[in-house]
């Protein structure tokens, strides 16, 4: 049913357009446009032409179509960020193909400046709330350690809130770490995190573009409520060989990429990264432990992708995404033998078909996994006394079909379908000790089926008005549980004035898996689940308003600078949290008597949030960067939880500010910084501690006079420490959070390849920020009572680094 939608109107459209393509009075001109010297497709760039409203921009590879009256000549012009604009004078007597490849512009040249000016404004698009960040620019922002983090600098935009300390937990307006949709070469990546959130799984170094689209969403999205995060990696050169790299503190990194044809119609990419923490730590634990201990961790992720044209119709594109982290501990006489693991896979297969001029195609077939698993062994001597295996894991199984038609240049048609297999594995533990011989649980793996049919239309019905409307009804089955929803959607801009424009979008999203975490950090250890006959979908409804501004080349500051301020409301049905006290592991307790099923520890509530937002932002030139600001407000309320009174979730902020800055001092030496404010994070802390009389697991055997045992009896223990939390949930506010990061680059252009030196520094003003709270007695002296005080604990002092970076 699905499928038959799209084909039954790409029907329609071929018919349609073969009469049109008769018609004297219009001709289209498509083509494609890539990168000079590489042959990589580019993402957007504007096709148009000068002096008016009519135009195009390149889909996601690097394909376009404008289709115009016939007319003797007519001048095209081609504009990029980054990359010298082309105007071509083009015949419009006749259909035509037209590719093009756009130069990258210096960083200091004049070519790059006026590249700028002509770029797509943010005025004249219809689309809100959505950032595109330059490969380019994440590069040359200072990063914690050396290692360039795209979460890291998406933290830094309004809008989005930042997680813990050095993390790249990503909480866009009022949602939580699970609702947000992250595709890398349009796969599902369900968790985007090394070393337990302080680095995400995406290297720098193979991806082509970065989009975060965080309100307004077009129909072609779905399937979580707060933002959609788009990668897509780089083609790999076609022209000549090429490979770039980095040597940094804790990692090391290197990038391939290369024609593998003699007639450069095919290319690869080889992209690996890995940790050596483990290497650097194994001569400390050793030497502090006389030998007896191996312990470490270390993290890993593998990029590739190869293309090959068929023609002018047909192309072909294999991606695949491998990554893992590993943390052990072994003890080599008695003790206990730890290993914490967990990592994705992807893996997208798409065939591009040109049907025709003005009607584009793309089939994937897409695969991901993401799995966790725990081992715990403990040993008395030689002897296994007890032995633990957790695991869990998601995985999915998509086929997507979707069409670009390029109707006219008011028109521009996106529809298409989508169905996912997920597979739940939500938790299997096995437990072995000298009590229990074996025992196993297993929660049943759960099946289920996601999809989605979409259509949108950009319309542009005069000069002054540009709307993307479309709809989206979505389906999920589980087991009895069905559900259909529909999902419109609307944005639109209004041009006051050359430059300025008044912007408003409306979106309806459904959510139909869920992230169950006791932290709200995003940990491997946290539990993906689906929508069940108990659990309904998460929902959302979104309204936005605002204004966006083009500043003009007399401009005070230089050219090539925007601003957008946007407000926006938004409420959440049916999101889930756990009720207190619970967690994953009472799920499989191997003392209860009966299998209990998750749904009975969690409770669904309801969500708003609101606020503003301010960018003022440039792309490139000499000075780049931006300056962020957000106010907002955001509430949970849940019916188990906090007496059923709302509270603030807790990474509510009341304001959020950024400033980033980048200065090409000269052709060998980059500055660049960043400093940011944040209100501090809203929590639960004990107002005091008491002693607890409470029931130690464990057996005690008592002997009689024959020295056989007669009793077994369990041990009780009055010594534990309890705490009392009678305020209001998270009504504590931590202490505000401010940190400035500054680095400095030196290039080098040598003969054969170019070297960057990158020396930087992590909180430079070595700021205490707080990263947990904890109640603790305090002794006041020789007879006197201790008193209880609340200590603040911090991670990051300020933390310098230094990298080589080179390209060949």
């Amino acid at each position: 049913m699905h499928l038959l939608l799209p084909i039954f109107l790409c029907s329609l459209l071929i018919s349609y357009d073969t009469l049109a393509q008769n018609s004297p009075n219009r001709f289209t001109i498509s083509g494609y446009v890539r990168e000079m010297g590489s042959q990589e497709a580019l993402i957007g760039v504007n096709v148009y032409l000068p002096g008016t409203s009519t135009g195009t921009t390149t889909n996601t590879y690097g394909f376009y179509s404008i289709s115009l009256p016939e007319q003797d000549s007519i001048r095209l012009a081609y504009s990029f960020v980054g990359y010298e604009s082309v105007i071509r004078t083009v015949s419009l007597r006749r259909n035509s193909n037209l590719d093009m490849l756009l130069t990258p512009g210096r960083a200091l040249s004049e070519v790059e400046v006026k590249a700028s000016r002509t770029e797509e404004k943010v005025s004249e698009s219809p689309q809100m709330s959505r950032i595109d960040v330059p490969v380019a620019q994440i590069k040359k922002i200072p990063a914690f350690l050396g290692e360039k983090d795209v979460l890291k600098v998406l933290q830094l935009m309004p809008g989005v809130q930042k997680g813990s300390e050095g993390q790249t937990g990503i909480y866009v307006r009022g949602g939580g770490p699970d609702q947000n949709l992250i595709i890398l070469d349009e796969a599902t990546v369900y968790n985007a995190n090394h070393l337990f959130g302080f680095f995400s799984v995406f290297n720098g170094d193979a991806l082509k573009s970065v989009e975060l689209t965080k309100g307004g969403f077009p129909a072609r999205y779905g399937g979580r409520l707060s933002s959609v995060i788009e990668l897509n990696m780089k083609d790999g050169n076609r022209e000549k060989l090429h490979g770039e790299g980095g040597i940094g503190l804790i990692a090391s990194r290197l990038t391939l990429e290369g024609p593998f044809t003699k007639n450069k119609r095919g290319s690869f990419l080889l992209s690996g990264r890995r940790t050596y923490l483990d290497v650097i730590a194994a001569p400390i634990i050793a030497s502090e432990s006389n030998g007896r201990t191996k312990a470490g961790y270390y993290f890993y992720d593998f990029n590739a992708k190869a293309n090959y044209d068929f023609g002018p119709k047909n192309k072909v594109y294999l991606s695949g995404y491998f990554g893992r982290d590993r943390f052990y501990a072994q003890e080599n006489e008695a003790g206990s033998d730890v290993g914490i693991g967990w990592g994705n896979a992807t893996g997208t297969l798409r065939w591009n078909h040109l049907f025709n001029q003005k009607l584009f195609s793309n089939l994937s077939l897409i695969y991901s996994n993401y799995d966790f698993s725990i081992s715990s062994d403990d040993r008395s001597s030689d002897t296994l006394t007890t032995s633990l295996r957790y695991s869990s894991g998601i995985r999915d199984l998509s086929a997507k079909l979707d069409f670009d038609y390029y109707l006219t240049p008011q028109h521009s048609l996106r529809f298409g379908t989508q169905a996912v297999f997920h597979r739940f594995t939500p938790s299997a533990i096995v437990v072995q000790n000298s009590f229990i011989n074996e025992f196993r649980r297993d929660v049943d793996a759960i099946n289920a089926v996601e999809a989605g049919v979409y259509a949108e239309d950009t319309w542009r019905p005069n000069e002054r008005w540009r709307v993307n409307g479309g709809l989206r009804v979505s389906l999920f089955t589980q087991g009895s549980a069905r559900y259909v929803r529909p999902e419109p959607r609307l944005s639109a801009s209004y041009q006051l004035r050359p430059s300025l424009s008044a912007k408003a979008s409306y979106a309806t999203m459904n959510q139909y898996v869920h992230l169950l975490s006791n932290t709200g950090i995003g940990l491997p250890t946290d539990l993906w689940v689906p929508t069940t006959d108990r659990i309904a979908p998460q929902q959302s409804r979104q309204v936005a308003v605002g204004i966006a501004k083009d500043f003009s080349d007399n401009f005070a500051l230089g050219k090539g600078y925007a601003l957008t301020v946007e407000g926006y409301y938004k409420t959440m049905q049916n999101i889930i949290n756990y009720k207190e006290g619970a967690s994953f592991l009472l799920i499989d307790d191997p003392t209860s008597a009966e299998r209990v099923r998750w749904e009975d520890n969690v409770t669904a509530g309801k969500g708003w949030s609101y606020g503003a937002e301010v960018l003022f932002q440039r792309k490139t030139g000499r000075l780049s960067g931006w300056l962020g600001y957000t106010l907002s407000w955001t509430q949970w309320q849940f019916p188990d939880l906090n007496q059923g009174k709302p509270f603030f979730p807790r990474y509510d902020r009341r304001h959020d500010i950024s400033v980033v800055g980048i200065y090409e001092l000269s052709k060998r030496v980059t500055l660049s910084g960043t400093w940011v404010y944040g209100t501090g994070n809203a929590l639960t802390v004990p107002v005091a501690n008491y002693r607890a009389y409470q029931h130690a697991p464990g057996l005690q055997t008592i002997y009689g006079s024959n020295g056989v045992p007669s009793l077994i009896a369990p041990l009780f223990d009055y010594g534990q420490t309890a705490s009392d939390y009678s305020q209001q949930k998270n009504s504590f506010r931590a202490e505000a959070y401010h940190r400035f990061d500054v680095a400095i680059q030196f290039h080098k252009q040598k003969k054969h390849h170019e070297r960057t030196w990158e020396i930087s520094l992590y909180n430079a003003y070595n700021r205490r920020n707080p990263f947990f709270y904890q109640l603790q007695s305090v002794s006041q002296g020789q007879n006197q009572p201790s008193r209880t005080a609340l200590f603040r604990y911090s991670v990051f002092p300020v933390v310098p680094s230094i990298s080589y970076n080179f390209k060949f």
